[in-house]
């Protein structure tokens, strides 16, 4: 079984600001809405891949939600993801039968500004270095917009790659094994493995893989933090500077020829924020 990438959360401080630097990045940004019971609401950044970021932001205060200490202690940027399930029920008690302990399924859903209501089940990991379930009981296309949304002005594509900082591998391997349903998960090289989320790679490194990993797990712990954009430009964004992506890492990854359908393009560069 292989559990596509659904989407990735961006916690920031403002929305308003946050909608407006992503638009200046290139990104169509389209509003989510509300979130009832809770003092959230978000933006989406839908790509042609099917996944999106989540762009979320407080209201008030919300101690008992499981994003906002991270965004209240560190700041903005990347605090989860979640992979999409066919049913979130299902998943879960197939990776409880697999020695995988997750928690049970709750209900969650959002208000869209045109007044749509939207349905889904969340179940959430009891380890940091593994992903939260979204699976949808409303029709996933109210969730996550088509067509012209999911164009984007600096060529963005879908996500190649997420980058997770874990404190050991072989032991997220075989977490994901029991989640994934794997038969056997690759060895891992010098701290890092990897391993393939539908069209996204996902990448797990420890702290002896790279310094940035190291600076993640002193500080926050494990954990994503930086995203691979698969574009079909070479420099769609140019310079970005602190800010602007609203502590979000991105980092720009020419399209393979073969998806793109043009000429070999350039790297382009990394964006900080």
């Amino acid at each position: 079984m292989s559990l596509p990438l659904d989407h990735i959360v961006i916690a920031v401080h403002d929305l308003h600001s946050a909608i407006h630097d992503y638009r200046n990045l290139g990104f169509t940004v389209t509003p989510g809405g509300d979130h009832p019971g809770r003092a959230t609401h978000n933006a989406l950044v839908v790509f042609q891949d099917g996944s999106y970021f989540e762009l979320i932001a407080w209201k008030a205060p919300e101690a008992t939600h499981p994003w906002w200490p991270k965004l209240s202690r560190f700041g903005p940027g990347i605090v989860d993801f979640a992979l999409l399930p066919g049913t979130t029920p299902q998943v879960v008690a197939q990776a409880l039968s697999r020695g995988l302990a997750y928690q049970p399924p709750v209900d969650g859903g959002r208000l869209r500004p045109d007044g749509v209501e939207l349905r889904w089940q969340n179940a959430r990991p009891t380890t940091p270095d593994l992903p939260f379930l979204c699976g949808d009981v409303t029709p996933r296309a109210l969730r996550v917009p088509e067509g012209p949304v999911r164009e984007h002005a600096n060529g963005v594509q879908g996500v190649a790659e997420l980058r997770v900082a874990v404190h050991d591998v072989a032991a997220t391997l075989e977490r994901y094994r029991a989640l994934l349903g794997l038969e056997d998960v690759p060895a891992p090289a010098e701290g890092a493995a990897s391993l393939p989320l539908g069209r996204t790679v996902l990448k797990l490194e420890t702290a002896s893989a790279n310094a940035e990993a190291a600076q993640r797990l002193a500080l926050q712990g494990e954990g994503p933090f930086a995203i691979g954009l698969h574009t079909t430009q070479s420099h769609p964004l140019g310079p970005v500077v602190h800010g602007h992506t609203h502590g979000a890492r991105l980092e720009l990854i020419a399209l393979p020829d073969a998806l793109a359908g043009a000429t070999p393009r350039a790297h382009a560069q990394s964006a900080f924020a």
